[in-house]
C-alpha cells in the first residue's frame, strides 16, 4: 500500500480543515483527490507530505509513518505544491540541477523518467523560471519533483490556471509516468479531470463524500437528471425551484439541470408549467450524468 490515511483531522483555531478522513492509495495507482478550494486538499497534501502535523490520525507512506519516518520520506516522494515554488530567477536548466543537487543525484542518473517531459522544456533551458509561461513552469516543477526516480508523487492542483491543451498534455504525462510504476496522488478542482484516474475520492469541507471509481459513482447514481432550457435562463431558474417536488435545481453549462423528488416524473407536466409561466423555447431532455453532478448532489 502506497498511501494509507487514517482517520486523520486538523484544525487552524475554530477551522477544521481535514475532518476525519481515510482512504488508501495502492502502488502504482492514480488516485484523484477532487474538489473546490477550501476543500482541505492542500492541508492534506501537506500532511502527507510532512509538512504539517495532524491534530489526530496517523498516515504512512510507502510504508513509512509521516511523523516518525519523516526524513524517509521526504528523500522517496515527490511533491508539486499548487503555487509554482521553484527559484525563478534561476535558469530552468539551473533549477533542475539545483533540485538534483539536494537529492544526491543527476540530471543524467535520471534523465530517461524526465525525458518526455524535459525535451518539451529544454529549447527554454537557459530562460529564467520566472519568465516561463504557465504550462512551461508547470513541466519544469515536474521535472524537478521527479529528479530523484519518487516512488510516491504528490501534484497539488498542477493543471489549475493552466490553459486547455497543456492541461490535456499534463495529463498525458501521468498516464506514461504511472506506466513506469509511480504512484501518483493528484488533488484538482476540476471535475472533468475525474474521469482521468483511477479512484477517485470527492471531498468538501474537510470531509470524504465518496471513493469509487469514476465509473462506479457514476453507475451507481440512482436520480434521473434532466437538461432544461428556455428563452430566459434567469426566470427558467426561479420558476423551477418554485416547481412541485423540486429535489434540485443548477446552471450546469448552456442548461439548468434539474432532478424531481418523484419516481413517476413526467416531464410533459413540467413543460406545460413553464409554458403557463409564459416561457418560451422550452426543451426537456434526460442528460447524461457527470461526476460534478453527483459531486452537486452529495
Amino acid at each position: 500500500m502506497s498511501i494509507k490515511v487514517q482517520n486523520i483531522s486538523k484544525s487552524y483555531k475554530t477551522l477544521k480543515a481535514v475532518d476525519d478522513v481515510s482512504f488508501e492509495v495502492n502502488d502504482g495507482e492514480l488516485f484523484g483527490l477532487i474538489g473546490p478550494d477550501g476543500a482541505g486538499k492542500t492541508t492534506l497534501f501537506r500532511i502527507l507530505t510532512t509538512l504539517l502535523f495532524a491534530n489526530e490520525g496517523t498516515a504512512t507512506v510507502s510504508d513509512f509513518d509521516v511523523v516518525q519516518d519523516y526524513k524517509a520520506i521526504r528523500n522517496s516522494v515527490g511533491y508539486m505544491p499548487g503555487k509554482f515554488s521553484l527559484y525563478q530567477d534561476l535558469t530552468v536548466e539551473e533549477n533542475l540541477k539545483f533540485f538534483a543537487t539536494i537529492f544526491g543525484t543527476n540530471i543524467e542518473e535520471n534523465y530517461e523518467l524526465i525525458k518526455d517531459i524535459y525535451i518539451q522544456i529544454e529549447p527554454f533551458k537557459t530562460r529564467r523560471a520566472g519568465a516561463l509561461s504557465g504550462g512551461m513552469k508547470q513541466k519544469l516543477a515536474l521535472c524537478c519533483a521527479l529528479i530523484h526516480a519518487p516512488k510516491v508523487l504528490f501534484l497539488d492542483e498542477p493543471t489549475t490556471g493552466v490553459d486547455p491543451v497543456s492541461r490535456k498534455e499534463f495529463w498525458q504525462m501521468l498516464k506514461r509516468l504511472q506506466q513506469k510504476g509511480i504512484t501518483i496522488l493528484v488533488s484538482t478542482p476540476y471535475m472533468d479531470e475525474a474521469s482521468l484516474c483511477d479512484r477517485i475520492a470527492l471531498i468538501q469541507k474537510g470531509k470524504i463524500l465518496k471513493i469509487d471509481t469514476p465509473e462506479n459513482i457514476i453507475n451507481n447514481y440512482e436520480k434521473i437528471i434532466y437538461d432544461v432550457q428556455a428563452k430566459n435562463t434567469h426566470g427558467l431558474i426561479h420558476d423551477l425551484k418554485n416547481y412541485p417536488n423540486q429535489y434540485s435545481v443548477y446552471a450546469f453549462g448552456e442548461f439548468i439541470h434539474y432532478i424531481d423528488k418523484k419516481a413517476d416524473f413526467n416531464p410533459k407536466d413540467l413543460h406545460d408549467y413553464l409554458k403557463n409561466k409564459n416561457h418560451t423555447d422550452i426543451f426537456i431532455k434526460p442528460a447524461t450524468i457527470t461526476i460534478e453532478d453527483v459531486f452537486m448532489d452529495l
